[in-house]
């Protein structure tokens, strides 16, 4: 059975990362608690879907949302339950920042034993390098120290599903300095690893800083040689490749985050949250933080972008969110979903792309090879 997730989205930050284009702004007491009481109330009124399905994963996102108080988390929780069916064994995840939490370690210490005592059960933080200057130049609150002493409190407090990312690619980044960063993170061991590569968006003070020469341009050719080391390191310390960009130890895949590429449910909360009903209905709030808790405050829906997909969007959607799954697309699945054979409305394409060394196609799943996985872009433009 396919279960629902829940999406929150907590936009509050400490700083703001040069690289990040998400729905963010700095944190003021004042404003987090209006914005929890109305994160409360768009939970509680929410009626997108007439019978919506059994949850079986909660997200914290952000932004920050371990900047909240617990006792403002419980509150968002009690919400989520009284609202939906939540089945036993749900995976609950909140997002942090390393050194994040307290005003000094035994603080800290203490907000990751109360989160863990709310029933949160799996810790993702972001580290992205284990290289100071680089945390500088990202505008990141916390030294590379921060990043082992978070992992050490967040397994004290009782957290035994722990991921953290690293960014690949960073503009001055060397392979050299890349591979620092897998050897210190395998080092660490957590249970899931999400590894990127740049993507530098339009409007974030990282392009500015490229654009203006006072980062240097990405290297492309270099970050593809930085994904190859990747794929060959952390596999051979026993992880498994499971999508694109994430990594797991055996039986510690993202729950939540697969729903997203797998075509299940998940309803989302908050600004900026996006929605999927599992079939075709896909539903976004307003990004600006303000705006929507003012919406909310005046009992108006937070929602202002809907879409209805049609066969040709649903069949697109299917195809490259299936195939950032590194176990591939289900082709039988896909017939009977749209009434259509993949292999022949794509044969030529299918060729040309096997050819290359980007699919590989074993009976009915369709899969991108670890050179796909590099050019995926590629794969998917050629099937939209």
């Amino acid at each position: 059975m396919n279960h629902a997730g829940v999406y929150l989205h907590i936009p509050f930050c400490r700083s703001h990362c040069s690289y990040c284009d998400f729905a963010t702004g700095m944190y003021e007491g004042e404003l987090a608690d209006r914005y929890v009481n109305s994160l409360i109330r768009e939970i509680t009124r929410w009626n997108e879907v007439d019978s919506p399905a059994a949850v079986d994963t909660i997200y914290f996102g952000g932004g920050t949302p371990s900047l909240l108080k617990p006792a403002q988390i419980e509150r968002i929780l009690r919400a989520v339950r009284d609202r939906f069916q939540l089945v036993d064994g749900a995976e609950v995840t909140l997002e942090l920042n390393p050194g994040d939490g307290g005003t000094s370690a035994a603080a800290r210490q203490e907000t990751m034993r109360e989160f863990r005592r709310l029933g949160i059960d799996r810790a993702s933080f972001g580290a992205q390098t284990f290289d100071d200057r680089e945390l500088k130049q990202l505008g990141r609150t916390h030294s590379a120290a921060d990043i082992p002493a978070t992992l050490e409190q967040l397994r004290t407090a009782g957290f035994r599903n722990i991921s953290f990312d690293l960014i690949a690619g960073l503009p001055g980044q060397t392979l050299s300095g890349w591979q620092r960063n897998l050897d210190e993170a395998l080092k660490l061991r957590p249970e899931h690893l999400s590894l990127y590569l740049l993507d530098v968006h339009e409007g974030t003070p990282l392009a500015d800083q490229i654009r203006s020469g006072m980062r240097p341009q990405p290297d492309d050719d270099l970050a593809g040689e930085m994904y190859q080391l990747m794929l060959a390191e952390v596999s051979a310390a026993g992880y498994q490749h499971y999508e694109i960009s994430n990594f797991c130890l055996p039986g510690f895949e993202s729950r939540h985050n697969t729903k997203y590429w797998a075509g299940v449910p998940y309803y989302g909360f908050g600004c900026s949250a996006h929605s999927y009903d599992g079939a075709r209905r896909r539903w976004a709030n307003e990004r600006d933080t303000a705006k929507y808790v003012e919406l909310i405050e005046q009992e108006t829906s937070p929602v202002v972008e809907r879409t209805e997909l049609n066969d040709e969007e649903a069949r697109s959607e299917s195809i490259f969110l299936g195939l950032r799954l590194m176990r591939g697309l289900d082709l039988e699945d896909y017939r009977s979903r749209f009434g259509a054979d993949l292999r022949a409305e794509y044969s030529s394409e299918l060729v040309r792309l096997s050819d290359a060394g980007l699919i590989e196609i074993d009976e009915d799943l369709m899969r991108l090879t670890k050179r796909g996985a590099l050019l995926s872009n590629e794969v998917f433009a050629t099937l939209a």
